[in-house]
């Protein structure tokens, strides 16, 4: 048995700058835990695979397409290949979120 804390895992650089592990990577699906500060975000970007974004802590805006909605803890947001997504904390709290593609993407993610 694998067992990875979120938390405690090594932060990779990424184009978004912000704190942000791989804990899990097979053939078939990636999923990333991101920690927003305040005022930080996931710059606009597409990605070539379906993605979801489940808030674990906070409340944050999620931006899918031309559709924004404020997202909190225990929400579930899909984002389907090649749509426009970012995410925004616009609080003075940290929200954290795990971010899953499916399947792994065989092309870099695309920043607008």
């Amino acid at each position: 048995m694998k067992i990875i804390n979120a938390v405690k895992n090594t932060a990779m650089k990424n184009m978004h700058n912000v704190s942000a592990s791989k804990i899990y990577d097979s053939k078939n699906a990636v999923a990333v835990h991101i920690s927003l500060e305040a005022g930080e975000s996931l710059k606009p970007h597409i990605t070539s695979v379906d993605v979801f974004f489940y808030v674990l802590e906070g409340e944050t805006v999620i931006e899918i397409g031309k559709e924004k909605e404020t997202v909190r803890k225990d929400s579930l947001v899909e984002s389907p290949a090649g749509i426009v997504h970012c995410i925004y904390n616009e609080t003075d709290e940290i929200v954290r979120v795990l971010v899953v593609k499916i399947p792994r993407p065989e092309k870099e993610t695309k920043l607008l």
